[in-house]
């Protein structure tokens, strides 16, 4: 087909659509470095529009190996953030999955899904997973991704047989996508950082809006497409200020989004502000219910500190692992930021260190020979089902299975002066009270910055300890390590002056005051005392007992609120603290809940709605606020 030019380059920061990502639009046409070099000398591409079942074309880069002495396999990732550079004389700085695999020689394959940028069709965010397929026309990503394996075993010379599908983030929705009703050709699946459901990744968590983080992805990335297009619709948005904080505090209510920048243009995100509950448009797009009859061997990725997709591995690991008896089902986390293993040495992040280079051990030890077993019959399959990084301890471990069996369950309970303690309560009335102003909200980073940063999840939280609107509860200094391993969950018992409340919970590692700095870290970093986040969470009060049913408080009145924080494989070192804090905003990373119940925050929530709460945590005998852990055996 005729060369397609004029594709612009864009980056989004601190969203989802991290274009830099492996296979992303990173590189201008004709980059003559060395990667663009080896690729160039090595592979031949070609572009074709792949026909689907109900006529849609979708455009497809091929990549296959110059040598063809032998037959390779095919490696697939399908995104909606384009397969650029467009034109087969153009050629990117990377192939597949990391570098390794491109040395390997597969035949590697990116295609455009429905709707997006060269492909033809309606473009629908998470497509809904069609159940019963009567006719051509019911088509979904499954089928998308069949009708293309079917096509590429019969018109790609030099292939093998076997095909394997990889993706990080979105993309890793369709790979995760590809496993059900799969095609006997696919052999392997990836799943890394996949979305699984957008109610509890990236755009709400537990109800609670994120923000920034759903205001700078749509605005590039919801703009719907005018036609076919190599292109971006338009560069991200413009705060006109490095201060986040002070950006969305003056924005107001979130209806001023659309009354100021959207102009309803957005049609995703009309939708989601339309539906604030989890309601039948949410439920449709959730991908965990429909992982049956998976076949290929599957190996999901996550990282612990991803800010995104913390949430999707885990749900995806575990949907396949109880659905599909007898399938090779593994995963992977490791002490990464969202991507991190595919772009990075991952020997530290932040200010934190790792003592490894933890993403080339994946991408040398774990990733590689995943690929090359089940689509080359290259060396032995991986006994291990779970590979997991240990933060704090700083190893890599080897499960049998995840959570761990061993794991003991303990509870740490809040207690009087701010003391976290394995002995429950024993006051007939306690509580810790303290006063969340919608209009002062607790930050959720200690520095300036307009979104997400990708680092939040493991900062120093000294700056929120000291907020009078902030709970914090430690412990002693621990005599031996502690492992905490498995499901963290917050089981609360609060009540609010108001009638709708946020509560964030976050789990901290206090280092020794005598913790010595890094070598080369910046100016003013004090790693001595250092509160560093392990795990957090946020619900919107409202959906405690329903997501899809919201209620409102009623003020004064101890409620039980439970609130999962998702996994940790973590160790407190001897000599250090375990810490939990509880708060009612985290702003911007969380929109301000008015704390007054108003049908839909969205659209109807008023600046008069806003008011001042006193939140109470309580800690007696009766309602005896803690966590619940699962702790490893020394």
């Amino acid at each position: 087909m005729k060369p397609l030019t004029g594709n612009r380059i864009l980056t989004i920061a601190g969203s989802l659509a991290l274009v830099t990502l492996v296979g992303g639009c990173s590189v201008q046409p004709n980059t003559q470095d060395d990667a663009t070099r080896h690729i160039r000398d090595n592979y031949t591409k070609r572009e074709f529009r792949i026909p689907m079942r109900d006529g849609a074309t979708l455009f497809t880069a091929v990549y296959s190996p110059q040598d063809e002495s032998e037959s390779y396999p095919i490696m697939m990732r399908r995104t909606p953030y384009c397969v650029c550079p467009y034109g087969e004389d153009d050629y990117p700085t990377q192939l597949g999955p990391s570098e390794l695999l491109a040395r390997e020689k597969f035949i590697f394959v990116l295609q455009d899904v429905r709707g997006r940028f060269m492909s033809e069709g309606e473009f629908l965010n998470m497509t809904p997973h069609v159940m019963e397929k009567n006719s051509n026309e019911d088509v979904d990503e499954s089928t998308d991704t069949y009708d293309t394996i079917e096509w590429l075993l019969e018109n790609v010379p030099n292939n093998n047989g076997k095909v394997g599908m990889w993706g990080i983030s979105y993309p890793g929705f369709y790979a995760a996508a590809s496993m059900i009703d799969a095609h006997p050709a696919l052999a392997a699946v990836s799943p890394q950082a996949p979305i699984a459901d957008w109610w509890f990744d990236d755009f709400h968590h537990h109800g609670a809006f994120f923000l920034p983080h759903t205001f700078g992805f749509f605005w590039v990335f919801g703009l719907p497409r005018d036609g076919l297009t190599t292109e971006w619709p338009r560069d991200r948005f413009d705060f006109g200020t490095p201060d986040g904080y002070e950006f969305y505090l003056e924005l107001g209510p979130i209806k001023n989004i659309n009354e100021r920048y959207y102009r309803g243009e957005i049609p995703f995100w009309n939708a989601t502000i339309e539906h604030p509950n989890y309601d039948q448009f949410w439920q449709d797009r959730n991908i965990v219910p429909h992982l049956n009859d998976v076949a290929p061997a599957v190996m999901t990725v996550g990282g612990w500190f991803d800010a995104e997709d913390l949430y999707g591995p885990l749900a995806i690991y575990r949907s396949v692992e109880e659905k599909n008896p007898g399938v090779q089902n593994s995963i992977v986390m490791g002490p990464w930021r969202h991507g991190g293993w595919a772009r990075d040495d991952g020997d530290s992040l932040s200010y934190v260190r790792f003592g490894s280079k933890t993403s080339l051990y994946y991408r040398e030890s774990i990733e590689l020979p995943f690929f090359n077993y089940y689509l080359k019959g290259k060396g032995d399959p991986d006994p291990v089902e779970a590979h997991m990084f240990e933060t704090g301890a700083n190893q890599w471990r080897t499960f049998e299975q995840w959570p761990p069996a061993e794991a003991e369950q303990r509870h740490l309970y809040m207690r009087a002066g701010g003391d976290l303690s394995n002995a429950a309560p024993s006051a007939r009335t306690a509580w810790d009270e303290y006063v969340s102003d919608p209009a002062n909200p607790v930050p959720y980073i200690g520095d300036v910055g307009q979104g997400m940063i990708r680092e939040y999840m493991i900062d120093d939280q000294r700056f929120a300890s000291r907020r009078p609107d902030v709970l914090v509860y430690q412990t002693e200094v621990l005599e031996e390590d502690v492992t905490l391993a498995g499901p963290v969950i917050a089981d609360l018992w609060v009540s609010t002056s108001g009638t709708d409340s946020d509560w964030v919970v976050k789990l901290v590692d206090v280092f020794p005051p005598d913790t010595p700095n890094r070598d080369g870290a910046p100016r003013g970093v004090q790693m001595g005392g250092y509160q560093m986040m392990v795990r957090s969470e946020v619900i919107r009060g409202r959906f405690r007992d329903s997501y899809e049913f919201p209620e409102p408080f009623v003020p004064n009145q101890a409620t039980h609120v439970v609130l999962p924080l998702q996994d940790v494989l973590h160790t407190f070192k001897r000599g250090h603290r375990i810490m939990v804090h509880v708060q009612s905003t985290w702003f911007p990373l969380v929109d301000r809940n008015p704390q007054t119940y108003v049908d839909n925050i969205y659209t109807d929530a008023e600046e008069s709605d806003f008011i001042a709460a006193t939140q109470r945590v309580y800690r007696s005998r009766q309602y005896p606020s803690h966590l619940r852990v699962g702790v490893l055996p020394r």
